[in-house]
Formats: C-alpha cells, sequence, structure tokens
C-alpha cells in the first residue's frame, strides 16, 4: 500500500488523514491546542502548539498503521486562513499568533480602506477584520518593538511548513487571504504595502499549492519512525482545500457548508470578474483557478441557539423530526438569521436576527423549518450575487456539514436553490483537499481535477420539487425585504442594549 497524509491545521485542534490510492481513509487522528483570548476581541494561538499537534498526530497515525513508516509517499496541509505568524531574523516566533476570529483591527480596516483607493481593484476583497493585512498594521501600530524585529511573516500552515522542512514560502490560496496579494496577477502588491508604510520585504516567496518545499526534516522523520524521505507540499487555505475535498472543479458547481458559520462558493476560471467586493474572491489551490465565496455568520449557531434554547434535553434528530410536516415558507413564518451579524451581502456586525410573522397556529416545529429556511436563504442571498454579477448557472450543489446530515434539510436546500443537491459518503473537510494535494504533488494523478475522480465520491442526489420551488421563490422575495425593514430599529436596540 502507498499512502499520502492530509494535515488540517484548524482554530481548535489538528486533524491528519492517512488515504491510499483509492482515496480511501485508511486512519485519522487528531490533537486539540488551546485558543487565547488575552483581551475581550482578542484571539490568538501559540504556534508551537500546532508542532506539538503534529507530531501528536503523525505519532498516533504510526503506531496504529505501521506500515505508513515505509509506505507514506507525501504529506500537505490545509490551513486556518488570515491567520498571523511573525518571525525574526533567526526564524524565531516574535509573538502569539493572531487569528482569524480576532476583531481588534476595525480601526486599522478603516484605514486600510482610506489609504489605498484601489484595493478591491487589486486584491478583489474588502478590508475586513479578518485578513492578515490589518493584523500587521496593529503590529505596526501597536507593538513597535515587534514590529522592528520582523523579518518574514507566515500563515499557519505554511509556518507548519516551515517546521517540517525548514523553508518559508506560501501558497498563493493563503497569500490571497492576506488582502496584500495582487490576485490576478498572482505577486505581491508593492503598492497597497507602500500606501500603509510598509514593504513587501517580508511577504515570503509565493508558490503553487502543489509544489514541492522539502523533505521531512531526518531528525522528525527518525523521531515518528519513517524509513525513507518523505516529500512535503505547500497545501493550501482551508476553504479551497473543502472544496477541493468536495469535488468542485467545474464552475457549475456549489458549495453549501453549513458549520458554525455557513459558506457559499464556487469555482471561477478567471480572476478578472468584479464583484466589487461584495463576495470575498481568491486565488484556489487549483493552478490558475479562483473562487467565490459568500458568508453567513450564524449559520449552524442559529440552529445550535434554537436547540439550546427550546430544546436543550433532545437530539438535533427529535427537535427536526416534525419540519417535514410543516409546509415550504413555513406557514407565512420568517427566521432571519443574523444573531451574530451578518457578512454576505450586508457587512453588518449590529443587526439582530428575528423572527417574523408568529401567529397562534404556529407550532415548535414551524418555528424549527423556519430556522432551517432562514439559514438557507441567507446562503441563497450569496448564490443570487453570483447568478447577478456573472450569470452563474449551478447543475449541482455539494451540501457539507451539518446541512448534510438531515433528509428534510437537503430537500429544502435543493427546493431553495433551485438545484440537485448531493452529499459526500464520507466527509473529511479540508484534510481530503490537503491529502488530494500531496496525491498530485508526487504524481499519483496528472492534475486535481483527474484526482477528485478517483478520491470525491457522492451519496445519491435530493432533485428540487418543481411545485415547492416555485414557493421559495415567493418566500424568499419576502425574506430579502426583511434586512432594509428592520436595520434601523435593530441598531437602535444593539446601541441600547450596550
Amino acid at each position: 500500500m502507498s499512502y499520502v497524509l492530509g494535515l488540517d491545521l484548524g482554530t481548535s485542534g489538528l486533524k491528519g488523514i492517512l488515504v491510499d490510492k483509492s482515496g480511501e481513509v485508511v486512519n485519522e487522528a487528531s490533537s486539540e491546542y488551546p485558543l487565547l483570548t488575552p483581551k475581550r476581541g482578542h484571539s490568538e494561538q501559540d504556534p508551537k502548539e500546532w508542532y506539538k499537534a503534529v507530531k501528536e498526530v503523525m505519532k498516533n497515525i504510526v503506531e496504529s498503521t505501521p506500515s505508513a513508516k515505509d509506505q507514506l509517499e507525501g504529506i500537505s496541509f490545509s490551513g486556518q486562513m488570515h491567520s498571523l505568524v511573525l518571525l525574526d531574523e533567526q526564524n524565531n516566533v516574535l509573538r502569539p499568533a493572531i487569528l482569524w476570529n480576532d476583531v481588534r483591527t476595525t480601526k486599522q480596516c478603516e484605514r486600510i480602506t482610506k489609504r489605498v483607493d484601489s484595493l478591491i481593484d487589486i486584491t478583489k476583497n474588502k478590508a475586513l477584520e479578518g485578513f492578515t493585512l490589518p493584523k500587521l498594521l496593529w503590529v505596526k501600530e501597536n507593538e513597535p518593538d515587534i514590529w522592528k524585529r520582523i523579518a518574514t511573516f507566515l500563515l499557519p500552515k505554511d509556518y507548519l511548513g516551515y517546521c517540517l522542512t525548514g523553508s518559508k514560502q506560501m501558497e498563493y490560496s493563503d497569500a490571497a487571504g492576506t488582502l496584500l496579494l495582487d490576485v490576478a496577477r498572482r505577486m505581491w502588491s508593492d503598492e497597497i504595502a507602500e500606501a500603509l508604510g510598509m514593504t513587501t520585504d517580508i511577504c515570503p516567496k509565493l508558490v503553487q499549492s502543489h509544489d514541492d518545499i522539502g523533505k521531512l526534516d531526518s531528525e522528525l522523520a527518525e523521531e515518528i519512525g519513517f524509513t525513507k524521505d518523505i516529500p512535503v507540499y505547500s497545501g493550501g487555505a482551508d476553504n479551497p482545500c473543502a472544496a477541493l475535498g468536495a469535488g468542485i472543479v467545474r464552475p457549475d458547481q456549489g458549495m453549501a457548508s453549513i458549520g458554525t458559520s455557513g459558506v457559499f462558493l464556487s469555482y471561477e476560471e478567471t480572476g478578472d470578474k468584479t464583484y466589487n467586493g461584495d463576495l470575498h474572491y481568491f486565488n484556489h489551490v487549483i493552478p490558475n483557478a479562483f473562487y467565490t465565496m459568500g458568508v453567513t455568520l450564524a449559520a449552524g449557531s442559529s440552529l445550535s441557539w434554537f436547540k439550546q434554547t427550546f430544546a436543550p434535553a433532545e437530539s438535533f434528530e427529535e427537535l427536526l423530526k416534525g419540519v417535514s410536516g410543516v409546509k415550504p415558507g413555513s406557514e407565512g413564518l420568517l427566521f432571519a438569521p443574523y444573531i451574530s451579524g451578518e457578512r454576505t451581502p450586508y457587512t453588518d456586525s449590529m443587526i439582530r436576527g428575528t423572527f417574523l410573522g408568529m401567529d397562534i397556529g404556529h407550532t415548535r416545529d414551524h418555528f424549527a423549518r423556519a430556522v432551517l429556511e432562514g439559514i438557507t436563504f441567507s446562503l441563497k442571498d450569496s448564490y443570487e450575487l453570483m447568478k447577478a454579477h456573472s450569470n452563474k448557472y449551478f447543475s449541482q450543489i455539494v451540501s457539507v456539514g451539518g446541512g448534510a446530515k438531515n433528509p428534510d434539510w437537503l430537500q429544502i436546500q435543493a427546493d431553495i436553490f433551485n438545484a440537485p443537491v448531493v452529499t459526500l459518503e464520507t466527509e473529511q473537510g479540508p484534510a481530503m483537499g490537503a491529502a488530494m494535494i500531496a496525491a498530485v504533488g508526487i504524481g499519483w494523478f496528472a492534475d486535481l481535477e483527474v484526482c477528485s475522480k478517483t478520491f470525491v465520491k457522492y451519496k445519491s442526489e435530493v432533485k428540487p420539487n418543481p411545485t415547492a420551488v416555485k414557493q421559495y421563490q415567493q418566500v424568499y422575495a419576502h425574506y430579502k425585504e426583511i434586512y432594509p425593514t428592520i436595520k434601523s430599529l435593530s441598531h437602535k436596540l444593539a446601541e441600547t442594549h450596550h
């Protein structure tokens, strides 16, 4: 047997999957690490914890699959996007990594927007707190002693690549999430750096996702028990790796991913479309390709909140078992999932969620169905932006995460998106994308598209019901009126509440 190892460096832990040539997951292991929150709104991690976790994961996998010692042929990564790792001349970590979900940089985002007129033309994205550039600017303005000592910055999976091989680089899908990359031209933007009093000297060299970045460090390989040289490949950001692991390799496929937040993502062949920053637009892990995505801040977390508040003792299955008896549109009950603010299509941290249209005949099943519909409508907002800006048409939507676990919710997605919806036989998320990058890197497959035919396996598809599709078109038109209707009052309530 020959294997590749896909490593996914997430926010709460690191997951590794060992995959054979047929795309079967032979073994998996994970290791958790702490989140540091030194102040309100701050979110950090110690990069050394990631390295400890990767050693633990590799040891666990080799112990339970001893043949991996001789037959592991390649390693690659996916990783949390945007999080900032700072290194000095000796490659020492200068401070804890500032993570993607850290929100201390609002003022820096405002400065970037003011000073860089061509920001959206160059990077295709608006300045948001999650991106890396605002974090760099925050360090420059608040920690000048550290700023003076920075030799280079990396993102999490690139730092792990450095730990495993000794070489420093960043690949395009992660670089696109820094807000310093010229996305269409695939190079660092001196114009943006200079406008903010920086230089691109601290930016690492750029590589493709399946580029060989070196051999696994010999001491580390010996400690784990590997018996031969193992090439390591650069890898990619978690969202495009998840899309790759879900088989999204064509422009007519979309991915609806429902975790805590929700993502609607699609493949793009060119880097010259203009979404005016209304959607995220990044370089893909697939060479010369791109992807767009919209984000719903509270997708799965809306359903979790509903369950914890109204049915804490029940399972999700029990909570949702009555929704199939409720008609599309929940008989006039609408839910807007803005319970944590919203990202796409409204960048609004002050907006809050609502149930609208409650009447005496509504039962808990109506509310539960309205929550599922509201989350899906919010993802459809991103889908509609793609259609409006670039005439997107989806012949297939791959549903992953929480939305893929419930048959009624899958039908709701098919009806609201008006497209066939499929789920994955085994859902491994970004780690599978990382394994596929390694498989292409070592030459098992000619390219990632060919690899996906072997590695990605779908379950049967759920087709849209034409009657429900019509009903939902009308309900969605009402849903779109909620935000402009409640915005002013929602903001007033938020201000008095704080």
